[in-house]
C-alpha cells in the first residue's frame, strides 16, 4: 500500500470515529461519555479508537478541531464576490450552518456548545474555542475592511463591527440552544440586515 493510500485510510478512519463521537455525545453528554459509548456507535472495533487517540481528552481535542474545520471550510466565495454578499454568506454559515448527511447544523451546535460550556475550566480547550472565535471575527473584519476600501461600505471601525456581528451570532446560537427559541437565528438574521449591514452601505 502506498503512503498516500495509508494517509487517506487513516483520514477516513478518523472521520468515522469523529462522526461516532457526535452520535455518542448527543446520547450521553460530555460528562457521562465513555470511550466504549463511541465504540458502540461505529462498525470498527473500539481498539481502533485507542490506536488513534490517547484517551478521552485527546479524542475530545481532536473532535473540537474536526467540528470547527467543518464550519470554517464550508464558506467558499470567489474573488469577484462583492463584500456584502460575502458577509451574507459568512453570517448565514454561522447561523444556519452547512448541510450534513447525518445530524443537522443544530444537532452539531448542541454538542459544540456543551463542550464550549466546559471549556471555562479547561485551558487547552478554551484556547481552541478562542482561536475559532478569533478566526470568525477576523474573517468578518477583513470583509468589512475590503468593503470600505472598495467604497461599498462607509468608513467604520472594522474591528468593532466584526466584534459586534460575531457576538450577536454567538448570542443567537446560545438562545436557540439553551432556551429553545427556535426562531432566534431567523430573527437575528433579519436584525443584522436591518440594523447593521444596511447601515454599512455608503
Amino acid at each position: 500500500m502506498s503512503d498516500s493510500s495509508e494517509t487517506v485510510s487513516a483520514k477516513d478512519t478518523e472521520e468515522v470515529i469523529m462522526e461516532a463521537t457526535f452520535r455518542a455525545l448527543s446520547k450521553h453528554g460530555y460528562t457521562d461519555l465513555r470511550m466504549r459509548d463511541i465504540g458502540e456507535e461505529m462498525d470498527l472495533t473500539r481498539q481502533v479508537i485507542h490506536y488513534h487517540f490517547d484517551g478521552k481528552y485527546d479524542l475530545m481535542s481532536s473532535f473540537l478541531e474536526y467540528v470547527i474545520e467543518q464550519y470554517e471550510g464550508s464558506v467558499q466565495v470567489d474573488e469577484e464576490t462583492d463584500p456584502r454578499s460575502e458577509l451574507d454568506a459568512r453570517i448565514d454559515q454561522c447561523l444556519f450552518g452547512p448541510e450534513f448527511e447525518e445530524f443537522t447544523h443544530w444537532d452539531r451546535m448542541k454538542v459544540y456548545h456543551e463542550l464550549y460550556t466546559y471549556a471555562q475550566n479547561d485551558g487547552e480547550h478554551r484556547e481552541i474555542f478562542d482561536d475559532h472565535y478569533e478566526r470568525i471575527r477576523g474573517s468578518i473584519v477583513e470583509v468589512v475592511e475590503d468593503g470600505i476600501e472598495q467604497g461599498q461600505f462607509r468608513s467604520v471601525d472594522a474591528e468593532r463591527m466584526g466584534q459586534l456581528i460575531t457576538d450577536v451570532i454567538h448570542a443567537a446560537r446560545g438562545r436557540r440552544i439553551s432556551l429553545g427559541h427556535e426562531d432566534a437565528p431567523e430573527e437575528t438574521r433579519r436584525a443584522i440586515d436591518e440594523f447593521i449591514l444596511d447601515s454599512l452601505h455608503s
